[in-house]
This record gives C-alpha cells, sequence and structure tokens, in this order.
C-alpha cells in the first residue's frame, strides 16, 4: 500500500531538524578499516579498548502538515548482552525521547526512510527490549520507504553481514501493509520533494535521500560517509562491501554536490549533524560550516 502523496505549493514550510537516538561505541579499526590508527585516532579518540564514539542521528522533515523520519538509528531492541557486545551507551529509547523534545510522539511520524536495514540504522522503529516481550514497530501511522536492492539483501543477508540484520524486522514492515519499495529516483509517497541516488559499496541499493532545500540541496549521507573523516574520499570501513567502488561512488557524488553547493547530513559522526561540501586546491574534499545540529533548518 503506498501513502498518500500530498502536493504542496512553494509557500509551504519545510525544514529539517535533526533528532538524536541512541550512541555507540564501536571499533576504530574497524570504522577506518584502510586507515592505520596513528592516523584516524587524530580524527576521532578512542578509548581504552579501542572503540571510537559515534552518533545514531536521524534527520526530520516537516513538509507542510507531514513528519518524515530519516532513519531511526539504532534503538534500544537489543537484550543486554548484545547491547554490551555493540556498545549501546542508553538503556533508554533515545529516539522516541528526542522527537518528544520537538513535540512529536509516535503516532506523528507519517513516514520513515531507510537508507537499508542494517541494525544501527533501523533498529530505533522498534520497542525497547523487555524480558520475554516480543518485538513491536514504535510508530503506528507511519509508511515505511525501502530500497527494493536493500529489501532483497535484509530477506537473503549474506554471510559477511547476516549478523547486522534484525531477523523480526522484514516481518512487522511487511505486515503494516505499508512497506514502499524504491525503484528509481523518486517515490510515490514522497514524490519530487526527495531524489533519491544508490550506492552498492556498503550495502547493495544503498539510498541516499536527496532533500531539495532552497539553499542547496541536503544528502543524508547514510553510510557512504558516516561522519567527517569519512569524506576523504579514500577513507572506507572495514564493514564495506566493496570498498573500491565506493570509493568512486563517493568521489562522484561530493563532485556533483559540490556544484550545487550541497550539504552533507551524517548519521554517524560523533561532533557534527551537517555541513556543506568543499574542496581544496590539490583536490581534497572536506566540509565546512559545520554545524553539531539543526533545528527547522528551512535554508
Amino acid at each position: 500500500m503506498q501513502c498518500r502523496r500530498a502536493e504542496y505549493n512553494l509557500a509551504m514550510t519545510r525544514t529539517l531538524t535533526s533528532i538524536l537516538g541512541n550512541s555507540q561505541r564501536l571499533d576504530g579499526g574497524a570504522m577506518f578499516g584502510n586507515a592505520p590508527k596513528p592516523m584516524w585516532e587524530k580524527w576521532i579518540e578512542p578509548d581504552a579498548q579501542n572503540r571510537i564514539p559515534l552518533a545514531c542521528r536521524a534527520l526530520l522533515l516537516r513538509d507542510g502538515d507531514r513528519n518524515i523520519l530519516f532513519e531511526t538509528g539504532i534503538g534500544a531492541f537489543f537484550e543486554p548482552a548484545m547491547k554490551a557486545r555493540f556498545g549501546v551507551v542508553e538503556p533508554e529509547h533515545v529516539l522516541l525521547q528526542s522527537l518528544a523534545a520537538v513535540g512529536l510522539a509516535p503516532g506523528d511520524i507519517h513516514v520513515v526512510v531507510f537508507s537499508h536495514l542494517h541494525f544501527d540504522h533501523a533498529g530505533g522503529a522498534l520497542t525497547a527490549w523487555r524480558p520475554d516481550a516480543p518485538l513491536e514497530l514504535v510508530f503506528p501511522n507511519a509508511t515505511y520507504v525501502v530500497g527494493a536492492e536493500a529489501w532483497q539483501r535484509a530477506l537473503h543477508p549474506h554471510a559477511r553481514d547476516r549478523a547486522s540484520y534484525i531477523p523480526e524486522l522484514t516481518s512487522l514492515l511487511a505486515a503494516t501493509g505499508k512497506l514502499e519499495l524504491v525503484t528509481g529516483e523518486h517515490t510515490p509517497c514522497l514524490g519530487a520533494t526527495v531524489r533519491f541516488h544508490r550506492s552498492e559499496g556498503h550495502t547493495p541499493g544503498l539510498l541516499l535521500a536527496e532533500i531539495a532545500m532552497p539553499d542547496g540541496p541536503v544528502l543524508f549521507a547514510a553510510d557512504l560517509i558516516p561522519g567527517r573523516p569519512w569524506v576523504h574520499v579514500p577513507i572506507t570501513m572495514g564493514y564495506d562491501r566493496y570498498p573500491e567502488r565506493l570509493i568512486e561512488e563517493k568521489a562522484a557524488l561530493l563532485g556533483d554536490l559540490l556544484q550545487r553547493r550541497g550539504r552533507l547530513f551524517f548519521t554517524h559522526d560523533p561532533s557534527f549533524a551537517l555541513g556543506r561540501v568543499d574542496k581544496d586546491a590539490k583536490g581534497k574534499f572536506s566540509t565546512v560550516d559545520n554545524v553539531a545540529a539543526i533545528h527547522a533548518l528551512d535554508a
């Protein structure tokens, strides 16, 4: 079932707000797969266990009377042993608290967009862990948007990343009757407001959502560019499926965004939510005008 596509004129309000979810601490060597520690520890300082702090940051688009949430972070669905294994910091469901802080209850979310269905991007769509209680979806009125390729990967995961998926999640999403699989640059639920790019380097069919804004597009960079250090084109993660392909995809996308004064929204950067794409005289990409959080950004 597809959600209602609403048509808005240019006078309607469109704003962006960063929404923090549960945070993590993961092994720095895995997160900076091809970079040596003396290099990456200057970017993000590790703890005594070699772990670095990572945000799981969602993006809220208020488009007219609709609330559209890009990703949900890792959430609090893990039972205690798995929570410790994957370095989830807070016991409570932080995403829901952050939404409440901007005046939204779970029932107020109309659309949830997933770049892919790895647990650190989709787990926040589930209720917090309770002993002997089944997992449930927390957004009762939402249409769920997923790339068609990413959906198939979640249904039939490869051994390399099977542990990154939540077995119950696909059945729960399908049972809503409000699952929309994206096959092109746009999807009926979101219309022209959001344009999707695809990436294969991290995982098949990764969706990168580009939101049209008056002062240049904002791209939810997902795991193609999880934070500012990964803007540097050669840097990849140990979790990436095809690192060389990812580097090529990243270079092409950054070059395009540079020409259009685009900005990157970072889901995992521990310090910054948003930065504008820049390139120095030597050809190295970075971001400028970086901000830690955005609230009701309208330009």
